[in-house]
């Protein structure tokens, strides 16, 4: 029986390691915390943007001990204009202090995942017709209740939609296209 109990434990603390989760990690923050940090990363990278783009809040996920936030830019970015706004992006989020982790270099659908020093993943992709994404999933966390993100979005969002609808906001740079 006390082998049998030994196994366990065992399964279970390689079970939390693998989700990424140590109890160490766990005490540090709770969700709502790193929600908020989250938050903070998705509006400076945002606010860094020139010329601005518009955006509305993505939905707002929950897992065991952790959390993802996301904004959908509903400015169009042309094909043209993809790869430079992934740059400005990129060179925002390495001068931050973040580790670039990957890059799709789809000319469709291209994306870029970092990851900050406190372990949060940052994912910034392009979908159908040019629309943005930005994701941060974050560390576990203390299990907690999540409030919605209080940053104000930047572009309307019918509060009836069910879904996000195609970018629909031009901007004399970001949805130019080539000649």
């Amino acid at each position: 029986m006390k082998l049998h109990m030994r196994t366990l434990a065992l399964a279970l603390t390689a079970g939390i390691i693998s989700m990424g989760c140590t109890k160490q990690e766990e005490s540090r923050l709770d969700m709502q915390d790193a929600a908020m940090r989250s938050d903070a990363i998705l509006d400076a990278v945002l606010r860094g943007i020139r010329p601005e783009v518009r955006w509305v809040h993505g939905f707002t996920s929950t897992g065991m001990c952790e959390v993802t936030r996301r904004r959908v830019v509903m400015t169009k970015i042309s094909a043209e204009r993809r790869g430079s706004f992934l740059g400005v992006v990129d060179r925002f989020w390495r001068k931050s202090g973040y580790h670039m982790t990957a890059v799709n270099n789809s000319a469709e659908f291209p994306a870029i995942y970092a990851r900050t020093l406190d372990g949060y993943r940052l994912s910034l992709s392009i979908g159908g017709e040019g629309q943005a994404f930005f994701q941060v999933d974050t560390p576990c966390a203390q299990k907690s209740e999540v409030l919605d993100s209080t940053s104000p979005a930047t572009a309307f969002l019918d509060p009836d939609a069910e879904l996000i609808p195609r970018p629909d906001i031009h901007s004399d740079f970001w949805s130019a296209s080539g000649s």
